[in-house]
């Protein structure tokens, strides 16, 4: 008998934190799997298809807990309470100086030491009309990593029956606070394992970019991607520019300003493997994305099958408010949560061949 499997399943995988980590299998309409832990509200696998019919799993990863415990650059996790960078790991609020763990150089990167990937969250798993989701809840105490008022997160993962992962992301205070999530997902459409993302085309809708420090902390400017190898606007290799855009370790890593209503769901990226034929589109409802080219890995990290991760090894695209906004006078207000207030992000993965 061909049974099809159900729409959602779990099965234990392991513990952190002194508490049960638990792996839930999504399966939609069309028979595509994602795979979602409560360790980081974490995406470990997607099966898609390419344009034989033929499915690859297409996010980097570990097979099992114990390489996230150890060693993970964010793989496939839900990153918070303030994504990427923050100057000097502190900020002004309210009068009040607030100072965080420098857990990147003397800054504050992803939320701090122990940030929002490294907890684990409470999941409610149902089945809705677009496809089989799961609804992760985390509450992060007034003073976690040096950030004020208690927040109340929540990410959903649903895996569309148009073969889309959709995320949504909320955050509500009882104390005036800063957030800026990210979903940190590392694709690679030939399959993860499959080598370098440089043949792979990216388009951006963006013109313009932050420009950032050699630490890669934004400086407030806005300049065009014009004449620059941030320029995506038309599709490109991600590798044709790689080389010219310079950095330490050399790549990609910097947030482009994303055209249109900055608060309005709209295209953000189109990337694309000639090869296999996977497409993957990428809407949000964010002012800015994060583009970075998986630089820092090197080849130490044994991943998924046995696979090695070198370097370009998988992209992000990390929809975003601008890295930095807190301290920047013009970009502050985007950041700020307030009681009553809600913050919310959504953010569309779809899936297609040509």
């Amino acid at each position: 008998m061909n049974t099809k499997p159900a729409p959602v399943s779990k099965a234990p995988f392991g513990n952190a934190d002194g508490k049960e980590v638990v792996l839930y299998t999504l399966t939609n309409a069309n028979g595509l799997v994602a795979k979602v832990m409560t360790y980081g509200a974490t995406v470990t696998e997607l099966h898609v298809p390419d344009k034989a019919g033929k499915t690859a799993d297409v996010v980097l990863g570990y097979d099992n807990l114990d390489g996230y415990l150890k060693n993970s650059p964010y793989f496939g996790s839900t990153v918070g309470r303030v994504a990427n960078r923050i100057k000097n790991a502190q900020f002004q609020l309210e009068g009040k100086t607030y100072k965080l763990t420098a857990n990147n150089g003397a800054h504050a990167l992803h939320g701090g030491k122990k940030g929002w990937d490294k907890v684990v969250w409470d999941a409610e798993a149902s089945e809705t009309p677009d496809g089989p989701s799961i609804k992760l809840t985390y509450v992060s105490k007034d003073g976690e990593e040096g950030y004020p008022g208690t927040v109340t997160a929540t990410t959903t993962y649903t895996l569309t029956n148009k073969n889309e992962l959709k995320v949504e992301m909320s955050a509500t205070t009882d104390k005036t606070t800063i957030v800026n999530m990210a979903h940190h997902s590392y694709w690679n459409l030939a399959g993860q394992g499959s080598g370098s993302v440089a043949e792979q085309e990216l388009t951006l809708h963006a013109d313009s970019y932050t420009p950032s420090d050699a630490t890669l902390v934004p400086s407030g400017q806005v300049k065009p991607v014009k004449g620059t190898p941030l320029d995506f606007t038309a599709a490109k290799p991600i590798g044709k520019d790689l080389k010219a855009v310079g950095g330490k370790p050399v790549g990609y890593d910097h947030n482009l300003v994303v055209n249109g209503d900055p608060h309005k769901l709209r295209e953000v990226a189109r990337a694309k493997d000639p090869k296999t034929g996977r497409v993957l589109t990428v809407e949000a409802d964010q002012p800015g994305v994060q583009f970075y080219t998986g630089n820092f890995l090197d080849g130490s990290i044994k991943g998924k099958g046995g696979a090695v991760y070198d370097q370009y090894g998988g992209f992000c695209l990390e929809p975003q408010k601008f890295p930095n906004s807190i301290n920047v006078p013009a970009w502050k207000d985007e950041v700020i949560l307030k009681p009553g207030q809600r913050y919310t992000q959504t953010v569309v993965y779809r899936f297609t061949t040509e």
